[in-house]
């Protein structure tokens, strides 16, 4: 548990640094806020089903500087022990200056803070994976996994989310993919010998859907926060840029945006994990 956990009408709450990595759709932004906003709002939620009731206060940072952003110092991050990296329309494996800064800000932070806990969604899992030497690049086929679907869940996944169930459906929006898992090796002292670094979770598209290293590292590919207008908007935008060119895997994924999808489920997880519930999962 985060060693300077606060009590704020009786509920622990976790404090959670989110670094922002791009903008949501006008559309989206005008309705429900920033990245950090829609976080905000999903985590408070999944809070107030946690047994106790758990707070969630949240800080956030802009780190895109070629839109204004800016790289925050390592001071910034003093009272978090949480930080969680969003997704963006930019490649975790491109080599913008904003990225080599953020990576060597998270290697910084890592190394020197080892109580703070990462989580990364789409983008920020895949920049966290890099981070730890894994392979990061675009799917071999250069097709898109698209809104509603299907994950498998590994054991640790099951145990993870606390679920008998085999899968969880998610919301997609991603061609590029983690290719291949972290080891102690590939990350360059990063991970201590002995590390269990665990894909909890895969479908037909991305085989690694997600990470997890106790106590330290919890990512998905897929985005927790979405609903069905944000798939929407977030398709729009891409198929105007003419990233998605395939319009029947657009129709189609319009189409399943509005179905019941597991984010909240995610969501509680990744915060049982920022507040120390973790032990004992492997």
């Amino acid at each position: 548990m985060a060693r300077t956990l606060r009590i704020v009408d009786d509920r622990p709450v976790v404090r959670m640094m989110v670094l922002e990595t791009d903008q949501p759709h006008p559309d989206t932004q005008d309705e429900k806020g920033s990245y950090s906003d829609i976080l905000h709002k999903h985590f408070e939620k999944a809070g107030k089903h946690h047994d106790p009731p758990l707070g969630i206060e949240t800080d956030s940072r802009f780190v895109v500087t070629e839109k204004g952003g800016k790289i925050p110092p390592f001071e910034d991050f003093n009272d978090f022990h949480a930080v969680l990296i969003t997704g963006s329309m930019y490649d975790a494996h491109g080599d913008n200056q904003w990225i080599l800064d953020l990576m060597h800000l998270i290697r910084d932070l890592w190394v020197r803070r080892p109580d703070i806990k990462f989580s990364g969604i789409c983008f920020g899992h895949q920049l966290l994976s890099r981070l730890l030497g894994a392979e990061v690049s675009p799917h071999p086929a250069e097709e898109w996994e698209l809104a509603h679907s299907r994950i498998d869940l590994a054991e640790v996944g099951q145990r993870l989310f606390r679920t008998d169930k085999d899968h969880l459906t998610l919301h997609q929006m991603h061609q590029d993919h983690v290719a291949t898992t972290p080891t102690v090796e590939s990350s360059k002292g990063l991970l201590a010998p002995g590390t269990n670094v665990h894909v909890w979770g895969s479908s037909g598209h991305t085989a690694i859907q997600g990470l997890y290293i106790r106590d330290r590292l919890f990512t998905s590919q897929a985005h927790v926060g979405f609903d069905s207008d944000m798939v929407k908007h977030e398709m729009d935008m891409r198929v105007k840029d003419g990233a998605i060119q395939d319009k029947d895997q657009v129709n189609e994924a319009e189409e399943t945006a509005s179905f019941e999808h597991d984010g909240e489920v995610v969501a509680r997880a990744i915060l049982r994990f920022f507040y120390g519930e973790d032990e004992g999962i492997e």
